[in-house]
């Protein structure tokens, strides 16, 4: 009972962006799940493991540790070798872990790859909805897929989006925004963008919040109003700060700099040109961690069994 609490935590934490405190819970959780395994290594012990494994995963991803991230993904792998039926009901997620992860390390077509095989395992349409989502930013951030994102978008309205998940709807219309934010349709963008604030100020969806909020500042930028612009990035920073987002942080901080720039506020500017350097540094020296891993060789597994081995005996008890 006391893992099951932990995990409900966890999710709530992730989902509302209080990563902190999902990650201090998802430790005593697997401490708690170590101990019990001592006892009775009983099945449901390890589907628990690997849902804490999966929520943690999001959490490293969103705050920018890329390579822990790959490691707990190796290791959510080997839980399921241990109980091979998770490889059937949880085969869909891992694809999507490592579709969220080739995203980050900038791999499109690794992320294309896992996510379109996600996909085809998946029979839960909120996840189907949610791998979704993520394809179709892949195919925006490509530059020449607009086609793609479009037919895919098509299949997911926001409007009557088939699901209960309010999170959900609000990253669809966050999607949508983004959409037209890369077709120079502001208008649409903006409207898209109020009902994803709308909802997610509503269901304490911090992470969407800021999201939406720094695309907002970069519509307003790109239309010259910069105090508008300013309105929504400072929020932005704040929330991805607290979260924290670092790539939010980063996004935040390189409109400042320009915003600071066109004001004539050199001191400012400075100040934003240290942070986006800040910010930049750590990812990209995370990213360069994350590459030289051998679990990095994960993004090219899309079918057949999992490549990742079981260790002998003696070291697998690190993973319990």
């Amino acid at each position: 009972m006391c893992v099951l609490v932990y995990l409900v935590t966890v999710m709530h934490s992730m989902q509302a962006g209080y990563m902190d405190k999902a990650q201090k819970y998802t430790d005593k959780a697997l401490l708690q799940i170590g101990k019990l395994k001592i006892l009775d290594s009983h099945p449901i012990l390890s589907a628990f493991q690997l849902m804490l494994l999966e929520h943690i995963i999001m959490c490293r991803l969103v705050m920018g540790n890329k390579s822990l991230a790959i490691q707990e993904i190796s290791q959510a792998c080997l839980v399921c070798q241990q109980q091979p039926k998770l490889f059937t009901t949880h085969g869909a997620q891992l694809h999507t872990l490592l579709g969220l992860y080739s995203m980050s390390m900038n791999c499109m077509e690794s992320a294309e790859a896992q996510f379109t095989t996600a996909c085809r395992l998946t029979t839960q349409t909120e996840l189907w909805i949610f791998i979704s989502l993520n394809l179709a930013i892949v195919y925006l951030r490509c530059g020449n897929r607009q086609q793609e994102a479009v037919s895919l978008l098509e299949r997911i309205q926001p409007e009557n989006i088939r699901t209960n998940s309010h999170c959900l709807k609000a990253a669809a219309f966050y999607v949508k925004g983004l959409q037209s934010f890369f077709q120079n349709r502001y208008n649409d963008a903006k409207r898209y963008l109020r009902e994803t604030l709308k909802m997610s100020n509503t269901e304490d969806l911090n992470r969407l919040t800021a999201c939406s909020l720094v695309l907002l500042g970069h519509i307003f930028l790109s239309l010259g109003n910069t105090r508008e612009s300013l309105n929504m990035v400072m929020p932005a920073m704040q929330l991805a700060s607290k979260i924290p987002d670092v790539h939010v942080q980063l996004w935040a901080s390189a409109l400042l700099k320009d915003l600071y720039q066109l004001s004539g506020d050199p001191i400012r500017e400075s100040e934003g040109y240290q942070m986006h350097t800040t910010f930049s540094s750590q990812l990209l020296k995370d990213h360069f961690q994350s590459s030289q891993l051998s679990e990095h060789a994960l993004i090219q597994w899309t079918e057949g069994p999992c490549p990742v081995q079981q260790p002998p005996d003696g070291a697998s008890a690190s993973l319990l």
